[in-house]
């Protein structure tokens, strides 16, 4: 849809509001609002600026992949299928684009074809195939040999300055986990391929700046090895415990154009920092390039015009330490222009125009891509991801931290209903993270936490013990605590918002997907005086059957998670037999006496189905209040909308019947 077009579109919508009653202009935005597929699929600046790649599509439509010309704003549709919608893209040259395909109104279950691998010039011409979408051998237009299916993106761009680019080839073991990936020099013109020498089970690759392999990762027998391509020798730098010992290692992120390599390390701190590597002495410089107080050092470097210009980062939110005079400019004038938001900007990698990318997002608006040309400074919208979103009837969010009862701070993400104060006394839902080692809810807008405030109810969304963005500590604390000091992490956030007034001691219900469906279901055996009601899906509810043969073949989990990652992370099967029975939910069920909404995909292969349905059977042998629902073909998680409708609209009334309604403004 071109620009006009969708500003007519506004327009109109705007002119609809405006002939509603006051009840319904208050009114909160429908499910649909929030959980439809993004309107927006993101958009990339080619290597020299000229030119912006989108996915677009028109209402009802396939997502296709086109190209503008940012001196005159012409656009064009330069690839598209009949049976699916693109996927993944990037350029690869300022020519050229690489893309994959997928089908938005497929759920897991109904997939029948891999993502393929595609390539074509920015004005349409010269499209070839490059791997195939099915399981099977064929062979493309003139005889052309494929790769296989199971030929993906490297999900890194390389030089960008040829029609060469490096795809994986993935090795998938029993289940559909990944056992190591290949790399493999792919000629897009032409389709040949050749392999890259590898120096064992590799799980990522590293490109340098001049788009040559010059790092891979490998996973082998619990070990995690970080290797150096030195001519046509692999040197091994680093071995570490790839499951616990983060902080003994270090994560390589990037190569500049001079080649200094930079990484991530601990370095004897608590916190990871950004480090310049010095590869002749194999380990990091002494002194950090960037250090955060609170958090972890997770982000990338931003390369512009031969140097580095910038780091991004994630603190409390997502930010950037701009390097250059130029750019800390660029970024307060287009600050200027969006006060109040989150602006993220993206440089062209070999600027010959003024213009960058921004992507701008607030806790109450989603993401909105603009282009902002340097010289005039004017700033051009080219899309919005959620349009039927309106920031005024969103709620507000702030990162705080609460005392675990053993003395551990924990952060935590709270977000309060449009309108409201934390010293009302609000309905709440504790919404638990899934991982568990990741780091959870970042301050942004998401459609969960925002569809329950825009209900009436806080959300409180804890970094409990081994969330990882921490800090090492606070993730060692979490091993060996699924049930115990975790459960007692998420328990203390709900009591902590009772005491500050926040939350209505009577009206709190707990929630989570995957880790998060697990906490759900502890934290309803362990504290009923605290939970009213519990919201679980997709969640592990039999600790052991993830130690069973069965679990290798009905789980894409890695066997080297299930073999070397569980025992110490999770516990021992034999060793530590007490402690997993006594926190698994499904041993526990006959405890758990609240109302719960239980829902799993049929075709999920991270938590199967067989999770779900035993706890299902044996929760409602002495619990009537049990609400079960089950979406035949999703996975690990709703994909399609209509699913996501369903889900949600289904939260909305239980969490009426069970809490009440939410607190809203007056109307």
């Amino acid at each position: 849809m071109s620009l006009p077009a969708l500003l007519s579109a506004a327009l109109l919508a705007a002119g609809i509001l405006v002939s509603c009653s006051g009840n319904a202009a208050s009114a909160p935005p429908p499910v649909q609002a929030f959980f439809d597929n993004a309107e927006f699929g993101g958009a990339q600046l080619s290597p020299n600026g000229r030119y912006l790649a989108a996915k677009v599509s028109a209402a009802g439509g396939h997502d296709r992949l086109g190209v503008v010309d940012l001196a005159t704003f012409e656009s064009k549709i330069v690839a598209s299928f009949s049976d699916g919608d693109i996927g993944h893209f990037q350029w690869i040259s300022d020519q050229r684009l690489l893309f994959d395909s997928t089908d938005k109104d497929l759920a897991p279950g109904q997939v029948r074809s891999a993502p393929g691998l595609y390539a074509v010039d920015r004005d349409g011409q010269h499209a070839r195939e490059l791997a195939e979408r099915n399981g099977h051998f064929i062979r493309a237009g003139g005889g052309r040999d494929l790769l296989p299916w199971h030929t993906y993106m490297l999900p890194q761009h390389g030089a960008q300055n040829s029609d060469t680019v490096y795809v994986q080839s993935v090795d998938f073991a029993t289940g559909g986990s990944v056992r190591s990936i290949q790399l493999l020099r792919l000629d897009t013109r032409n389709g040949r391929s050749m392999e890259v020498s590898e120096p064992g089970y590799v799980q990522r690759w590293l490109l340098d700046a001049q788009g040559q392999p010059r790092m891979a990762m490998t996973l082998d027998q619990g070990k995690s090895t970080v290797w150096l391509l030195e001519g046509d020798k692999w040197r091994a730098l680093n071995t570490t415990n790839a499951w616990i010992d983060h902080a003994a290692g270090f994560a390589p992120l990037d190569f500049g154009p001079d080649g200094q390599l930079y990484v991530s390390a601990n370095e004897g701190r608590d916190k990871a920092a950004l480090y310049m590597f010095d590869i002749a002495a194999g380990k990091p410089y002494p002194k950090p390039l960037l250090t955060m107080d609170r958090h972890d050092f997770s982000g990338h470097l931003i390369f512009s015009g031969g140097k580095l210009a910038g780091i991004r980062y994630i603190g409390d939110a997502e930010d950037t330490a701009w390097l250059t005079p130029e750019t800390k400019a660029l970024q307060e004038a287009v600050d200027r222009k969006l006060p109040g938001m989150v602006n993220l900007i993206d440089l062209p990698r070999r600027p010959e125009t003024p213009f960058v990318l921004v992507r701008t997002y607030s806790d109450r608006q989603p993401a909105v891509y603009f282009v902002y040309n340097r010289d005039t400074g004017a700033l051009t919208k080219v899309g919005n991801t959620h349009p039927r979103i309106d920031p005024k009837k969103m709620g507000t969010q702030d990162n705080v931290q609460y005392t675990a009862r053993d003395g551990l701070p924990i952060p935590a993400l709270l977000t309060l209903p449009p309108g409201a104060t934390r010293h009302d006394k609000l309905p709440m839902v504790v919404l638990v993270h899934g991982g568990p080692w990741v780091r959870g809810a970042v301050w942004g807008w998401s459609a969960d936490r925002q569809f329950l405030a825009s209900r009436g109810y806080a959300v409180l969304e804890p970094d409990f013990r081994g969330s990882t963005g921490y800090g090492n500590k606070h993730f060692a604390a979490g091993l060996k605590q699924w049930g115990l000091a975790m459960q007692d992490d998420v328990a203390d956030g709900a009591r902590w918002a009772i005491a500050e007034g926040i939350a209505d001691p009577q009206r709190i219900c707990i929630a989570g997907a995957s880790y998060g469906g697990y906490a759900t279901l502890m934290g309803l055996i362990r504290d009923p005086d605290l939970f009213r009601c519990g919201i679980a899906w997709a969640g592990v509810a039999d600790i052991k059957l993830m130690y069973g043969t069965s679990w290798f073949h009905a789980s894409d989990m890695p066997a080297e998670y299930l073999r070397y990652g569980m025992p110490q992370l999770i516990g021992d099967l034999e060793k530590d037999a007490a402690q997993l029975t006594a926190t698994s939910p499904v041993e526990q069920a006959a405890r758990l006496r609240q109302p719960l909404l239980l829902a799993h995909g049929g075709a999920d292969r991270r938590v199967p189905r067989a999770h779900g349905v035993r706890f299902r059977d044996a929760v409602q042998a002495t619990n009537k209040n049990v609400e079960w629902v089950e979406y035949a073909q999703e996975g690990h998680g709703w994909s399609l909308p209509e699913n996501r409708f369903d889900f949600w609209t289904r939260v909305e009334r239980f969490l009426e019947r069970n809490l009440g309604p939410g607190k809203l403004p007056q109307q």
